[in-house]
């Protein structure tokens, strides 16, 4: 559920939101979800400073009901 309103909230902001994934992972100290996005698009879900990046772990955050979860954006390079 978490992955999906992350996935929604994402490709509003892309330029390119077919190229949006997310991916969820569990880990010992809670949730892991990754956002990949069209290398264009990476400067548009970090923002200025990282502002839209923590703007959507907040609320990402307010949306969980399972307890911590993490929210990383990666960049596509990386593997």
């Amino acid at each position: 559920m978490l992955a999906d309103a992350l996935e929604h909230l994402v490709r509003g902001i892309v330029d390119h939101p077919d190229d949006v994934r997310v991916s969820s992972r569990s880990l010992r100290r809670g949730e892991l979800l990754e956002v990949r996005v069209h290398p264009e698009d990476l400067g548009r879900v970090i923002g200025r400073s990282g502002r839209t990046a923590r703007a959507l772990r907040t609320v990402v955050g307010a949306l969980s009901t399972s307890g911590p979860v993490r929210v990383d954006v990666v960049d596509t390079d990386r593997r």
